[in-house]
C-alpha cells in the first residue's frame, strides 16, 4: 500500500525539521522511538471523531492521529480522552455522551483487532507494545460525568477508566477551574475529596491539570498515590496562566512521585502564542457580539481566517518544547516528565515539527541533541507515566 501524503510529508519532516538538530540524531531518535515504551496520555481522538468520524486504522487526511502516523513516530499507548465539555454538566449530557466516547473507542479496537488492543492495567500497555499493537488506554476529561455518584465512578473503572481530570473550563461538582474565575469550592468540593479516596481505593490516576491551583494543592494533601499532570506544561514560560503549573506545584507533584506530561500546543509553550491567542479571543468574541453571529457561523469562521492571515499565529518550535523538559528536568528530576501532546486537541496550534504523532522523533532527536541519554529518553517517553501508573494500582491493592 503506497503511504499517504501526508505520512510522506510527516517523514520528511523529521529530516526538513531539525531545529539545529544533526541529521544523524533523527535516525538514532527514530530507533528509540519504535524500541521504547512511547505513552501519551492526552490524545483527543474520541471526540474529534464524534463530531466527524473517520476509519483512524488507516491513514487519513485529517487530525493529527491514525494508526499509519502513530506507528511511524513509535507510538505505543495513547490514552484516549473521553472528553466532555463544561456544559454538558449543566445540560445532563456529561454521563450518556462519556459511554458513547467509551464504545467508540472499543468499536475502534474490535474493528482492528490486528492494529489496536484495548488497555486497563500497566501490565497490559507492556503486553499490547510486545505484540506490537497500539494498546487504546482511556483517560476522562472532566470528571463532570461522574454525576456525584461513586456508583457511577466505578462503573467508569470497570469500562476502563484509568485517569480523571477532575475539572475542565468551568468549576464543576468536583473542583475548581483554571479558567473560571468562580471558585465555587476555594478547591476541591466535599464530594471531590470523597472521589480523590475512593479514586485512591480503585486505582484511578487522579490528573490536575486544568484545576485551580488551591485544588492542586488540596489534592496533593489527599491522595495516597502519586498523581499526573496529563497535559500541562510550565508555568515560568507563560507567566500568571493557571492553566499551566509552577515551579513550586511541579517540585510538589514530584515531591508525591507524580509526573507532568508535557502539553504540546503553542499557546501552553511559549508567552507569545499564549498572548496572540488571548487578543484573538478577545477581539473575536467582541466582532461576533457586534455582529451577532454565532461563533459557528460562516461569517464568524471567515473572520478567523482573516485575522489569522493578518496576524500570522507564532508557532512554537521543537526546541521550545524540548525547554519545557530542561525546565521540569532542572526542578524536579529526569523521574517526573513526560508526554501529554493534546494532539486533536488544541487546533492548529501545534509547533512546527510537531504536527502530529508520526513527529515524537524530532523531539527526542532535539532532547538527544541537549545530552538527555538513552535512559533519561525512555523515562521521558513512557517508562515515568508506568512507574506512576504501577503505583496507584500497587496502592488500590492494599484496600
Amino acid at each position: 500500500m503506497m503511504p499517504s501524503l501526508r505520512i510522506v510529508c510527516a517523514l520528511l519532516s523529521m529530516v526538513t525539521v531539525q531545529t539545529s538538530v544533526a541529521k544523524d540524531k533523527i535516525s538514532a531518535a527514530s530507533q528509540l522511538s519504535r524500541e521504547a515504551l512511547l505513552i501519551d496520555t492526552h490524545i483527543d481522538v474520541p471526540y474529534r471523531l464524534q463530531e466527524s468520524w473517520l476509519d483512524v486504522s488507516r491513514a487519513t487526511d485529517d487530525g493529527d492521529f491514525d494508526y499509519p502516523r502513530a506507528m511511524a513516530g513509535g507510538l505505543n499507548i495513547p490514552f484516549m480522552s473521553i472528553y466532555t465539555p463544561a456544559e454538558s454538566e449543566t445540560d445532563g449530557t456529561a454521563f450518556q455522551l462519556a459511554h458513547q466516547l467509551i464504545d467508540n473507542v472499543e468499536a475502534l479496537a474490535a474493528r482492528a483487532p490486528d492494529r489496536f488492543v484495548m488497555v486497563h492495567h500497566s501490565e497490559d500497555a507492556l503486553q499490547a507494545q510486545a505484540e506490537g499493537k497500539i494498546g487504546l488506554a482511556l483517560g476522562m476529561e472532566n470528571g463532570a460525568p461522574v454525576d456525584g455518584d461513586l456508583d457511577k465512578l466505578r462503573q467508569f473503572y470497570d469500562r476502563g477508566i484509568r485517569y480523571i481530570t477532575l475539572a475542565h473550563s468551568k468549576s464543576n461538582h468536583i473542583s475548581d477551574s483554571s479558567y473560571d474565575e468562580q471558585r465555587t469550592w476555594q478547591g476541591l468540593s466535599p464530594f471531590g475529596r470523597q472521589l480523590i479516596a475512593e479514586m485512591n481505593r480503585l486505582g484511578i490516576m487522579i490528573d490536575i491539570s486544568h484545576v485551580s491551583d488551591e485544588a492542586f494543592y488540596q489534592v496533593m494533601e489527599l491522595s495516597r498515590a502519586p498523581a499526573i499532570a496529563s497535559h500541562s506544561s510550565a508555568r515560568h514560560f507563560t507567566p500568571e496562566w493557571e492553566r499551566n503549573m509552577n515551579d513550586d506545584m511541579i517540585r510538589k507533584l514530584a515531591e508525591k512521585g507524580g509526573v507532568i506530561q508535557i502539553n504540546f500546543g503553542s499557546s501552553f509553550i511559549t508567552g507569545e502564542a499564549h498572548s496572540w491567542q488571548n487578543s484573538y479571543s478577545e477581539q473575536r468574541d467582541e466582532h461576533l457580539a457586534i455582529n451577532r453571529w454565532d461563533k459557528d457561523s460562516d461569517a464568524a469562521k471567515a473572520y478567523s481566517k482573516e485575522y489569522r492571515q493578518s496576524h500570522p499565529y507564532p508557532y512554537a518550535s521543537v526546541a521550545e518544547v524540548a525547554d519545557h523538559f530542561d525546565h521540569v528536568r532542572a526542578l524536579a528530576g529526569i523521574d517526573h516528565i513526560g508526554i501529554g501532546s493534546d494532539f486533536d486537541g488544541v487546533g492548529d496550534s501545534l509547533p512546527a515539527g510537531l504536527k502530529d504523532v508520526s513527529m515524537y522523533p524530532n523531539l527526542v532527536a532535539e532532547l538527544m541533541r541537549r545530552g538527555y541519554t538513552e535512559t533519561d529518553l525512555r523515562k521521558i517517553l513512557g517508562g515515568n507515566l508506568l512507574r506512576v501508573w504501577r503505583q496507584v494500582e500497587a496502592v488500590a491493592g492494599q484496600q
